[in-house]
């Protein structure tokens, strides 16, 4: 991908979310999906360490993955992870020798208070396909699931559906799952449930999580 000038304010990055959200297509815009890569991002002395791990489908088979990390330039505010992380990511995903079907990503996609959260950004940048799944709420309201597997309820915000509240694993913590791009969420959540094995987390950014891992110094972000 051709390098591009990143914010350096939160002002400027706030700007550039809303330029950038009307790109964001929130329907089915993809073909088979063959491959899926799990995304995510950790910090170590003052460096972000992007991790992508392609698996295949049905069988999630490691067919690929690559790390790499870039210097934080960018502080850390809420609502902006993408200008801290995205760098890093989309190197990272230059590096693979294989270009996945879909992106699964450890953070938000139109479930963010400016519809355009890392899972949206990233998806935009690239034109692949994109979903967040994130541990935890960051906007909207939603009624708890019932805790079979598969269940869950809509993450709504100012009267208007933002993400699920979806449960793929039966009685645990649910997994918040909203649109990044060229992806409908009915659709997100069957991918979602798809590449979710034993655990909670689907097991593409399960094994991106650990990937990213691989380095000295370890310390953890929060998720968004």
């Amino acid at each position: 991908m051709p390098k591009k000038r990143w914010p350096v304010s939160p002002a400027e990055a706030r700007q550039l979310q809303e330029r950038l959200r009307g790109r964001v297509v929130a329907k089915d815009k993809l073909g088979v999906v063959h491959e899926a890569a799990g995304v995510d991002a950790h910090y170590c002395a003052g460096n972000v360490w992007a991790a992508v791990v392609v698996m295949s489908l049905p069988n999630l088979t490691t067919v690929g993955s690559a790390l790499v990390h870039r210097p934080l330039t960018f502080p850390y505010v809420p609502g902006l992870l993408s200008i801290r992380e995205a760098p890093a990511i989309i190197a990272a995903l230059d590096r693979l020798s294989v270009r996945p079907d879909l992106l699964l990503v450890d953070g938000q996609g139109l479930a963010h208070p400016r519809r355009f959260g890392l899972a949206c950004h990233l998806g935009v940048l690239t034109d692949i396909p994109t979903i967040g799944v994130a541990k935890s709420r960051l906007v909207g309201t939603y009624e708890e699931p019932n805790i079979e597997r598969r269940a869950w309820s809509p993450l709504t915000d100012r009267g208007e559906t933002i993400g699920a509240v979806l449960r793929t694993k039966s009685a645990v913590q649910p997994v918040f799952v909203s649109v990044g791009h060229r992806i409908s969420l009915q659709t997100a959540i069957d991918v979602v449930l798809r590449c979710t094995g034993h655990f909670r987390l689907p097991e593409p950014i399960r094994a991106a999580d650990r990937l990213s891992r691989h380095h000295p110094v370890r310390f953890d972000r929060g998720g968004e």
